[in-house]
């Protein structure tokens, strides 16, 4: 059995408050190989904590702490932030949530992917417009030499993600982080994303972690996933078998979604009280 490309041990990230320090991940632990994991669990659970973390994106008063946070050689909380900076982006890339708050809205598609590129790989600048044009297309964008020009409030919100992710995987990482990629995007935009995504990291070899609260598309999409409640793990099951999770909470986020095939009068609300314990 290969090495997987990063593992994570007893990962916890810690805010301070005027009643004393807060925890928001709380002794999180997995291992990512090259598949597509899938982190599920309610707004505030810990998700995008755990994805930030990863890549050393929460800075001062927020302290991240574990036992171990290794990726390929290197221990991620060890090396230096110029170590760091050479794989953020460049081995590990992060899609954010919204485009339009991700993208720098004075500079021009072409020349924010093409920096993308510039940043880790010395090139001639028609090599770099060479290979961002590529990318455009690779991310299914018609007529990708005449939005290399464009700014990002002339292009639509599914171009806009198409544009963040073609950034992100334009370095050629060994892992993508996609925090909520989808969930600015109506149902048919996001099918076509997603299918881009798929096609991308199946085709790279990479590793995926999926952060999202729609547990039908992670339970499609996803090979094995992670569901987090209140900073912890609380379950860890393979994609298809969601449906047969034996945690409450688990079961009661999956009794929470509605379904086009029954009638109910009401949804159920989460009883926490059947495994909470402070």
């Amino acid at each position: 059995m290969s090495a997987p490309l990063l593992d994570v041990r007893n990962l916890r990230v810690r805010f301070p408050t005027a009643t004393g320090p807060v925890e928001v991940v709380r002794g999180v632990s997995f291992a990512l190989g090259r598949e597509r994991l899938g982190i599920v669990g309610e707004s505030g659970s810990g998700k995008s904590m755990t994805g930030r973390s990863i890549l050393r994106l929460i800075r001062r008063p927020g302290i991240v702490t574990a036992d171990r946070m290794r990726f390929e050689d290197s221990d991620l909380l060890d090396i230096s932030e110029r170590e760091m900076r050479k794989v953020r982006g460049a081995r590990i890339s992060m899609v954010m949530q919204d485009p339009k708050f991700s993208l720098n809205p004075v500079i021009t598609v072409g020349d924010q992917i093409g920096e993308a590129l510039a940043v880790h790989e010395r090139l001639p600048r028609r090599q770099i417009r060479r290979r961002v044009v590529e990318m455009l297309e690779a991310v299914q964008i018609r007529d990708p030499e005449r939005v290399f020009g464009l700014y990002p409030h002339e292009v639509s919100g599914g171009m806009g993600q198409r544009i963040m992710i073609a950034m992100m995987l334009i370095p050629e990482p060994a892992i993508l982080i996609a925090d909520e990629p989808t969930s600015a995007l109506d149902v048919s935009v996001q099918g076509e994303i997603l299918k881009i995504i798929d096609d991308l990291i199946t085709s790279k070899g990479m590793g995926l972690i999926f952060i999202s609260h729609d547990l039908n598309l992670v339970s499609a999409f996803c090979d094995r996933i992670l569901v987090m409640y209140r900073g912890e793990v609380v379950e860890e099951c393979k994609a298809s078998e969601l449906a047969n999770a034996s945690h409450p909470y688990t079961r009661g986020l999956i009794a929470s979604v509605p379904r086009l095939d029954e009638t109910r009068e009401e949804l159920p609300v989460l009883d926490r009280s059947q495994w909470e314990t402070r």
